[in-house]
């Protein structure tokens, strides 16, 4: 059997364990794009789980199921990592109730976690940490039936997780050609592994994630903090739902007796989190709708105070910042990496604009964090990259309002979707008129090759000039500029096979292009382009593409 103690520390040594091997996991990834690699996100994701854990004291086996999959749920960052805490979240819902696991629980809890993985992709990709997973927990299941040790059946999930990700590049030919196995199924077999050397009796692996029990250092200072402190317990609990009684009511209520209310309605359970004067109140209204799994209560003005004692590096939570209220009808949180580019979606009336993009992945917890600070009834977000997506999806059911997520894979097309938006309308008609404009924009990317790589049949170069349209790969080159001319005129011609004009043309330049050199660029496209069509220069100080081309 395993116990909470035991799946607490292996999930520390496995956060730990796969930060030491981020880097080899991120070599794997054969698009040789620069972005948020897949160990580094998974890594991050969860990492989150580790720092979380590490506060525990003697847990059970719910709890710290329930706390991993809360963390890393906010902590996702980028495809793999929501992949990540999605499995990890079935894992906490399979082990509801349980102060110890065997072999059978562990199984299908396991599977709960495909199941929901594989029903948040909206196309999955076998040959990838999906497949691996799957067929992992499948075994699981089998070998459970024969002997239902927790140790044994743990052991053949690792093997056949090991055994499935040798078999990713049968599945999936370009991983073939580049002669390497799936990225993120070699993350989760990592994982897997780390966890299963903990429950054999190993010592928990340490390192830079989840080394101590000591809570984050609290961002006011010491001694400013404790007037902050207008509630000054910290209550969180899990209830199990047993009527049908509306959460929004005690939702209601909270915000009445406290502030920082987070309410999430998750299937069977409810789980809360408020800052109160009156705890026992608190949990006297909530027994209302179902029995307690878990209760804890923290006195922040005495944890604030210990920490001051030993010199402020501990002690009091981070409380998440109190939702802004809804003044308005309807507000957008948008995501952009670069001064020029984040200042075009707050012209456009973004009321936040999270920083990430290529190579930096916002969380779940930070795109919940703009969305809570947005003003407004009904928040629009507009994630403008493919590899965030996913993480803004997950915020939807986290948020204490009405959310709606454009899966917008570029900064054009988040510009363009913000344009077409009609505060007259409908969020419905919205929906549908923003992913129109979004869909109508033609996007061209430069940026250069991050590692040597054969992708698509092309023998790629580190250091090689990328030109990438609608997020995939259209040529290679050695020189800037000539890319730049070529990209630009192969967008209008593509345009005009398809039967669709252009009028206009925006060259965006990033942090790494001159103004001398981003004019010459901007010659170099209005030359082929045409006369006909107009072209815009911006600085939009991006990292990672020289230039971003908008073609409408």
């Amino acid at each position: 059997m395993i116990n909470g103690n035991l799946l607490r520390d292996a999930l520390i040594s496995a956060a730990n364990t796969l930060a030491a091997e981020k880097q080899a996991v991120d070599a794997l990834n054969v698009f040789p794009v620069p972005d948020g690699d897949t160990g580094t996100n998974m890594s991050m994701t969860i990492g989150n789980a580790g720092r979380e854990l590490a506060r525990l004291g003697d847990t059970t086996v719910t709890a710290a199921a329930d706390t991993a999959a809360s963390a890393m749920l906010r902590g996702a960052r980028g495809n793999s990592g929501v992949i990540l805490s999605l499995l990890f979240r079935g894992l906490s819902k399979g082990l509801k109730g349980m102060d110890e696991a065997d072999g059978t629980a562990l199984a299908a809890a396991l599977e709960m976690g495909v199941d929901a993985a594989y029903k948040a992709v909206m196309k999955p990709t076998e040959g990838t940490i999906l497949t691996v997973a799957r067929e992992a927990a499948a075994a699981g299941k089998a070998a459970a039936l024969a002997d239902n040790d927790a140790l044994s059946v743990w052991t053949v999930i690792c093997d056949e997780a090991d055994a499935s990700l040798a078999r990713t590049p049968d599945l999936l030919p370009q991983l073939k050609k580049a002669g390497v196995v799936d990225a993120g199924g070699r993350g989760l077999c990592i994982i897997l592994r780390a966890m299963k050397d903990v429950f054999e009796g190993g010592a928990v692996k340490e390192g830079g994630v989840a080394v101590s029990a000591a809570p984050q250092k609290a961002v006011s200072a010491a001694g400013s903090f404790e007037t902050d402190i207008h509630f000054a317990y910290c209550t969180e609990f899990i209830v199990a739902r047993e009527n049908d009684n509306d959460p929004l009511k005690l939702r209601a209520f909270l915000e009445s007796v406290g502030d920082c209310v987070v309410v999430v309605d998750d299937d069977d359970i409810i789980k809360v989190h408020v800052h109160t004067n009156d705890p026992g109140r608190v949990l006297h209204e909530a027994i209302e709708y179902g029995s307690f799994e878990t209760v804890k209560v923290e006195n922040m003005r005495l944890q604030h105070q210990n920490a001051a004692w030993v010199g402020g590096d501990g002690g009091a939570e981070i409380a998440p910042p109190a939702p802004a209220e809804a003044t308005e009808e309807f507000g957008f949180v948008a995501v952009a990496a670069g001064e020029g580019l984040q200042g075009l979606f707050s012209d456009l009336g973004c009321a936040q604009v999270v920083s990430g993009g290529q190579t930096m992945n916002p969380s779940t917890e930070d795109i919940l964090q703009a969305i809570e600070a947005t003003p407004a009834k009904v928040v629009y977000v507009l994630p403008n990259n493919k590899n965030i997506i996913l993480a803004a999806e997950q915020a939807i059911p986290l948020a204490s309002r009405e959310v709606h997520v454009l899966p917008t894979r570029s900064v054009p097309q988040g510009m363009s979707a913000m344009l077409a938006f009609d505060p007259t309308a409908s969020v419905e008609e919205n929906l549908l008129m923003m992913g129109k404009a979004a869909d109508s924009v033609s996007v061209g990317q430069l940026t250069f090759a991050a590692r040597d790589s054969d992708y698509e049949g092309k023998n790629i170069k580190e250091g090689q000039i990328l030109a990438m349209d609608s997020g995939k790969l259209a040529f290679v080159e050695n020189d800037l500029m000539k890319a730049l001319g070529k990209l630009a005129k192969s967008l209008i011609q593509k345009r005009k096979s398809a039967g669709e004009d252009t009028a206009f043309v925006t060259l965006m330049y990033g942090e790494d292009v001159t103004e001398e050199e981003a004019t010459a660029a901007l010659d170099i496209v209005k030359s082929k382009v045409g006369d006909d069509v107009e072209v815009t220069l911006l600085s939009g100080g991006q990292p990672v593409y020289y230039y971003i081309l908008s073609v409408e």
